[in-house]
């Protein structure tokens, strides 16, 4: 993929890590028309790439995402047509990564606000730095909120702490939202990225077919009744049970040993 420095969302792919940065520091990289079509092709050539095991979503500058950019809106005279080609650009790549089997770190920093609070909880996981700042946003604006924001806060938070958020419209700090569960680690703002990679790494060496038989049973369990989750389960440790991934865990386990599990 050819890159430029003006590219306003950038993907680097090493050591089976991909990841996919956000690139709009001047205006903390608000979402606009752009940055959503560059997103989602950014999310279709990474999921599209056997190589990469672990994806990651990160930003450049101090925030994260600080929601979508305004002047999209203030610059356009129809403006619900505006809103449907924008919403639907940044939706089609949030369900493709749902739906990936690999999965989806987010890397948080500064503010995370309005549809960057969605690409955020859109992640399976998330690491953040000290200084993060969560926001649902969207009724300063008088609007509502889009990017998945409502669907995973009700099903992270419970619908009464959703509530609070999204009708109140306080922010969260970082200590806060790690006790919530929005973010999976916290860590000082200095060590971020380092620990972004680390973690990511960690999530690389494991066995690829098995992260995503397991990511697709959680994702699944949040709608689906017991019996056929109890189902989905025997028939996902049956799959894995036929795989050299399974082989060589057992041997290594029996031989004291690491397993190094298949790419790609």
């Amino acid at each position: 993929m050819i890159q430029h420095p003006e590219d306003t969302v950038r993907v680097a792919i090493a050591d089976g890590v991909a990841e996919i940065r956000f690139n709009r520091p001047g205006v903390l990289n608000a979402l606009d028309l752009d940055t959503a079509f560059r997103f989602q092709a950014a999310v279709e050539a990474v999921t599209a790439d056997p190589t990469v095991r672990v994806i990651v979503l990160a930003a450049e500058g101090r925030a994260f995402i600080a929601g979508g950019d305004l002047a999209y809106f203030r610059d356009t005279a129809d403006r619900p047509a505006a809103a449907d080609l924008l919403i639907d650009a940044i939706h089609a790549p949030l369900l493709r990564l749902a739906q990936d089997p690999r999965p989806v770190l987010a890397s948080l920093k500064g503010p995370v606000a309005g549809g960057g609070l969605g690409v955020a909880l859109s992640a399976d996981l998330a690491i953040a730095a000290d200084d993060v700042r969560f926001a649902v946003a969207y009724l300063a604006v008088a609007a509502s909120p889009d990017c998945s924001t409502s669907w995973n806060l009700v099903h992270v938070l419970g619908l009464r702490k959703a509530m609070e958020l999204a009708l109140l419209g306080d922010s969260v700090n970082g200590e806060e939202a790690l006790r919530l569960g929005l973010v999976n680690r916290l860590v000082s703002r200095e060590r971020l990225e380092e620990e972004t990679r680390a973690l990511a790494l960690r999530l690389a060496a494991q066995s690829a077919p098995a992260m995503g038989r397991t990511k697709a049973l959680l994702r699944d369990a949040v709608t689906r009744p017991l019996p056929q989750q109890l189902d989905a389960e025997k028939r996902a440790f049956a799959e894995g049970a036929a795989t050299a991934d399974f082989s060589e865990a057992l041997d290594a386990f029996f031989t004291k040993r690491k397993p190094q599990f298949a790419v790609g």
